[in-house]
Formats: structure tokens, C-alpha cells, sequence
């Protein structure tokens, strides 16, 4: 039986007990561990740092809105072969040579245990998840040119990520481990930002907390600052010796933490009806 302690996080990156025991379940029970949470909240770097902490390769597939899911076992490049059969380049009766492997297909066939990242699965359409249910399940595919069925040389770790932009199916969700990360309270996240900015002045860390929380706290904007952008934000304050002092009355750099001229407005809207607020 497998142990449920293979992953207990890593110095570059702050895991709470549960996201740790979903990681250990899904890896033990060999199920991909769908990982929750709005933009911003670590669901990519936790694959990341999965593979940092076991030593494993990762192998990133991002999905777009147009990606299928055959693209992520193989591609039968016909236009390869069909250029090289007109222009006498090699055997074009070895099809086998035209047959490039996806993300999927690489994880497949590594000779060494990979993480296997499919990023926002959710940016696909509804038949993206039902399409891979059979590989994800059984861990192997058909390729029809050449009537070979590829199996899974060692059973990669799969993680999973969505924005929750859309429903998953009911069949792709039965086969997963899930886990929503909720996003971090003041606590958490200074030991978040002190794993990225150990020597980070105690007094910037918490003015800017408070000011990114309170920001956060406004219901009207569409797009709430994210940790990533909090990281960003604080490195600004550190290079420019921003006054901590005036965290209060001013939000130096606001492009930074937010991305839309809407909520620009909003915050300095509401910010304007308690206490005085320069733009910078």
C-alpha cells in the first residue's frame, strides 16, 4: 500500500495540511487531483512544486479555448508527408516518423514518473473533459495510423486546474480527487510573502496587507487583486522605498495590483468617500 506522506510541500511554496493530504490521496490512489480557486491563488505553481519537492519532471499542458483533446495524445502530421512524398524526402512509408506526441503522449511514454499539469481545463469546451476520460482512467491511447496502443510506461502524477470558469461534467469529476484553495487570510499570506521575500521590512508587510486587503474587500470591482499581484505590488514598494507611512493615504503603483480603468475609478471612489487618496 502506498504512503500518504510522498508530499509535504516545499520551501518555495506554503501548502496548508488539507491541499497536502489531497496531493497524497491522489497520488497514492493514482486519481488526477483537480485543483479549484479563482486566478492567482497557486494552482499552477502547486504542480510545480510537486515536482520540485519529488524530483520529477513537469510537463505543462495549457489548455486554450480552441485546444482539443487529441492534441494532447498525438498529431499525424499528413502535410509533413505529403511535402516529403512529392519531394522524394526519406520513406513516407514509415508513418510512425510523422507521428508527433503530445503533452499527454510525452507523459506516457517517459521512461522516469513525470507531474502531468493540465492548466485551466476549463478554458476548453464541455466535450474537452469527457474526451480524455478514457486515457486519464485507463492511462493509455489508440493511434489509429499505425494500430498502436500506447500505454503508460510509469503512471504519471496528473494535477488539474480550473478557474471555474464553466461546469465540469459529472463522469470527468467522479474520476478526481478535488481540492479548492481558497484564497489566503492576512495570516497565510505573509508567510506567503515571506517565502519570497524573507528580508521583506515587517512594517511594509503589514501596511500593504492592509491596504491590499481592504481593496479586496471592494464588492464593486471586477477583478480583485490576486496574490501573484500582491507579490508584484510589494516587490515594487521594496525597489522604490515607498514612504510606509503613506500606505494609508495612498496606493503608489495601483496599475500593479489592478488591471481594469473601471476598478481604478471604483477604488479611488470609494476610497475618496472615508479618507483623502493621491493618485500616482
Amino acid at each position: 500500500m502506498k504512503k500518504l506522506d510522498v508530499f509535504k510541500g516545499s520551501d518555495k511554496y506554503v501548502v496548508t495540511p488539507e491541499l497536502m493530504n489531497a496531493v497524497n490521496v491522489s497520488i497514492a490512489l493514482e486519481k488526477p487531483l483537480l485543483i479549484k480557486g479563482e486566478p492567482g491563488t497557486g494552482k499552477t505553481m502547486l504542480a510545480e512544486a510537486i515536482a520540485d519537492a519529488l524530483g520529477m519532471n513537469l510537463i505543462i499542458w495549457g489548455i486554450k479555448s480552441t485546444t482539443k483533446a487529441q492534441e494532447g495524445l498525438y498529431v499525424y502530421d499528413t502535410v509533413q508527408r505529403l511535402y516529403d512524398s512529392q519531394f522524394g524526402e526519406g520513406d513516407v512509408s514509415d508513418i510512425k516518423q510523422y507521428i508527433k506526441l503530445g503533452k499527454l503522449g510525452e507523459a506516457f511514454t517517459s521512461d522516469q514518473q513525470v507531474v502531468l499539469l493540465i492548466d485551466e481545463i476549463d478554458k476548453a469546451d464541455l466535450e474537452f473533459p469527457n474526451d480524455l476520460l478514457w486515457e486519464l482512467d485507463k492511462m493509455e491511447f489508440y493511434i489509429n495510423e499505425t494500430k498502436e496502443t500506447i500505454r503508460t510506461k510509469t503512471r504519471p502524477i496528473v494535477i488539474i486546474t480550473s478557474n471555474a470558469e464553466k461546469e465540469l461534467p459529472d463522469a470527468f469529476l467522479r474520476r478526481c480527487i478535488f481540492h479548492y484553495i481558497e484564497f489566503p487570510d492576512t495570516g497565510k499570506m505573509e508567510e506567503i510573502i515571506r517565502v519570497h521575500y524573507g528580508d521583506i521590512d515587517r512594517k511594509l508587510c503589514q501596511k500593504a496587507l492592509e491596504a491590499f486587503y481592504e481593496i479586496r474587500g471592494m464588492k464593486e470591482l471586477q477583478k480583485k487583486p490576486s496574490t501573484s499581484e500582491l507579490l508584484d505590488w510589494l516587490q515594487a514598494l521594496m525597489i522604490s522605498g515607498v514612504n510606509v507611512n503613506k500606505l494609508k493615504d495612498e496606493i503608489p503603483f495601483v496599475g500593479v495590483l489592478l488591471k481594469k480603468n473601471q476598478d481604478i475609478d471604483i477604488m479611488h471612489e470609494i476610497k475618496e468617500k472615508g479618507y483623502s487618496l493621491k493618485r500616482w
